[in-house]
């Protein structure tokens, strides 16, 4: 089996080759360009490096959200454009999860904190048993405070992750009342080699979809529909008052 994945999901773009359980290639950038400048050539170099055939590949995994919304999309657009032209499935993968598999055999909670601005993370709940990635608290957007305070109730030791670690780290010191650590270098950034890892996962359980089918999760609205939502709502409100 042979995998193709593609994260692009927050500030880190990465593409990685795995086929069966060997990591065969990954490219990884977590710099100022943006993912539609970075990540076809990305994946251009991979496979001249390792000679791959792409027509070879049995699935693309995508990191399918939540995450930035121009990140998510041109991931989205770059994987069903490569599954619509190679015939290929696409396997849908959950950000965050994805996440959490960099720290596979850690015997505590795993808590990803992607950075979602206005006061938020993505984040979730997760554990390894037997070798499977066990979901505590699905992913979802939230309040730091908040999954601090599932964390707490928990009791049980965790590492934290992702790029909203450094953003949000005053609190975590401030609140957590069990013991915590935080991921390091190599593991603490989203990587395309983790999608591949959930990705067999996926394909052993048949989860897989049609470049036609897949639609990003984004979870929440992006700030131009929010702003449109608002907009709509105003002449409404003054109507209601001229009204009264």
């Amino acid at each position: 089996m042979k995998i193709l994945a593609l994260d692009s999901s927050g500030l880190v773009a990465s593409v990685a080759v795995v086929a069966d359980q060997i990591l065969l290639a990954e490219y990884t950038v977590n710099y100022k360009k943006t993912h539609s400048q970075t990540l076809l050539p990305m994946l251009d170099e991979v496979a001249r490096m390792i000679e791959l055939d792409l027509h070879s590949i049995d699935a693309i995994a995508v990191a399918a959200g939540p995450g930035s919304f121009t990140g998510l999309r041109i991931g989205s657009a770059t994987a069903k454009g490569l599954g619509l032209a190679l015939g290929k499935p696409l396997v849908h993968i959950p950000t965050v999860d994805a996440l959490a598999c960099n720290l596979y055999g850690y015997d505590g909670c795993i808590c990803p904190l992607m950075d979602a601005r206005r006061s938020q993370v993505y984040t979730g709940i997760y554990c390894f048993e037997n070798g499977q990635l066990r979901i505590l608290e699905p992913q979802s957007p939230m309040a730091v405070e908040e999954i601090i305070r599932k964390l707490n109730a928990l009791g049980r030791n965790v590492v934290f992750l992702g790029d909203g670690v450094p953003v949000y780290q005053e609190l975590l010191e401030k609140w957590m009342e069990v013991p915590f650590a935080y991921a390091p270098a190599h593991m603490n950034r989203q990587r395309a080699a983790s999608v591949a890892f959930l990705a067999e996962q996926y394909m052993k359980e048949g989860r897989t979809e049609s470049a036609a089918e897949h639609v990003p999760d984004y979870l929440r609205m992006s700030q131009a529909e929010r702003e449109r939502a608002e907009a709509q709502k105003k002449p409404a409100q003054s109507e209601e008052g001229g009204r009264n």
